[in-house]
């Protein structure tokens, strides 16, 4: 499993993410990321920036309809509005960064899978952007491609995959920031190479993947 990350790293290099200026950031990009592309997100983000709207406290004081007017570049605007005021709303009834900081990943990834609108994917990526936690992200990428490798199946569970790579890799030094980068990397991969019409000729894993078409 390490190898496939040396190769990665080795062609696209440090991908430096998640992309964002504070922790509450990352969390808010997480939330709104969910069916759209980054740079809808960004456009979104940007909005709320102009309109001094990027705390919990100005988010969940904003009326719904004008949030949501915000929002309109990442697309589903009024559910991502309706589900980034649960989580403010949620992430100041907890006491905020302050007091989640201090809870053990496990009983912080079960609080963030109460709120509604996170599930798995985005709690975790909550936890390893923002709270800087050992959690390996399983999403439609990492299933792609690991299992054109051969190494999973697409049908395996997001918590069995999850303990999968987790175990693989555990002996790693610096845990969290193997998964952040190996993370990236492999969406970064899945986006240009292993794409769902993969360009293998191109792929730097191609002598690797069970499913190559040279």
């Amino acid at each position: 499993m390490k190898h496939i990350y040396d190769t990665l790293y080795r062609n696209y290099g440090p991908q430096q993410w998640w992309p964002a200026d504070t922790p509450f950031e990352v969390m808010i990009g997480t939330i709104l990321t969910q069916n759209t592309a980054w740079s809808n997100v960004e456009k979104a983000i940007a909005n709320l920036q102009e309109n001094n709207c990027l705390s919990a406290e100005q988010i969940t004081a904003t009326p719904p309809e004008q949030l949501a007017r915000w929002l309109k570049p990442s697309g589903y605007f009024n559910i991502k509005a309706r589900r980034l005021q649960n989580y403010c709303r949620w992430y100041l009834d907890q006491g905020g960064w302050s007091s989640l900081s201090k809870k053990p990943t496990p009983e912080l990834r079960s609080a963030l899978l109460s709120v509604n609108g996170i599930g798995p994917e985005t709690a975790d990526d909550i936890l390893l952007y923002a709270f800087e936690r050992p959690v390996f992200v399983i999403d439609a990428y990492t299933r792609r491609l690991f299992s054109r490798l051969g190494i999973i199946q697409q049908k395996d569970t997001y918590e069995s995959l999850q303990t999968k790579f987790e175990k693989m890799l555990e002996e790693q030094p610096n845990c969290t920031q193997l998964f952040n980068e190996y993370h990236a990397l492999i969406v970064h991969h899945a986006k240009h190479y292993c794409r769902k019409q993969p360009l293998c000729q191109e792929c730097c894993l191609k002598q690797q993947c069970t499913c190559r078409k040279i």
